[in-house]
């Protein structure tokens, strides 16, 4: 589903060039469960912007599903971030004034779903992360692990083949982490394919596959039951 070849991605730095990855292999079956592992400035948020469509590599090519990227005009690339990839972030990124349905729906606004179908659909998501009692709450009035799952709905709402998740149990107490990683086995048991950054053995270990990153590049690819 993901392959990544011989891929670079360089920052001007003044007269500066910074290298955030370097020549970096990667594949990624459907359906497995891969964590990304590595210090501070390792590289890997860099890759899970260019994985998530949301940055280009200076060199190397990336294939998602079959197809080059770096091929697809902007339109295109908008159509793969909104339909094939769900995207959850550390700090959430809840609008802060809309309840939990309407912070669900907003991919299908994008998409173009209609009012009736996003609400439905929303609230099947939210059900799914057992928040259905919550969607008319505003993240303000939920804990941190309930604004995650709400995250988790949004990001599952247009049913993606592909779930990117950058830290997400960062925020989070041990016990609300390990209900939100208990989300995600589930939806990799149910089919999703899902990429995870995280600097936590203990959530590495969820995983089928651990790759190592260190100072741009992959270093060494394990199984996730050996963190």
């Amino acid at each position: 589903m993901i392959l990544v070849k011989n891929m670079t991605k360089l920052y001007i730095n003044g007269e500066n060039q910074v290298a955030a990855l370097k020549e970096v292999d990667l594949h990624v079956k459907e359906g497995e469960f891969v964590a990304i592992m590595g210090p501070s400035g390792s590289g890997k948020s860099t890759l899970m912007n260019i994985l998530g469509c949301l940055d280009r590599p200076t060199a190397g090519e990336y294939y998602l599903d079959g197809k080059l990227i770096s091929q697809l005009d902007n339109r295109q690339l908008a159509y793969v971030r909104n339909k094939r990839i769900g995207f959850v972030f550390q700090n959430f990124n809840l609008l802060p004034r809309m309840s939990s349905l309407r912070n669900v729906e907003i991919p299908m606004i994008y998409a173009g779903v209609s009012p009736k179908e996003r609400r439905k659909k929303a609230m099947e998501a939210l059900e799914s992360v057992s928040l259905g009692d919550r969607w008319h709450h505003k993240p303000n009035e939920l804990s941190g692990g309930q604004k995650q799952r709400v995250a988790i709905a949004r990001a599952l709402v247009n049913s993606p083949g592909i779930i990117l998740a950058d830290e997400p149990t960062g925020n989070l107490d041990s016990k609300s982490g390990e209900e939100i990683m208990e989300i995600f086995t589930a939806l990799h048991r149910g089919g999703t394919t899902i990429v995870l950054i995280t600097h936590e053995n203990e959530i590495a270990r969820y995983a089928q596959k651990v790759v190592i990153f260190r100072d741009g590049r992959k270093v060494e690819e394990i199984s996730g039951e050996l963190i």
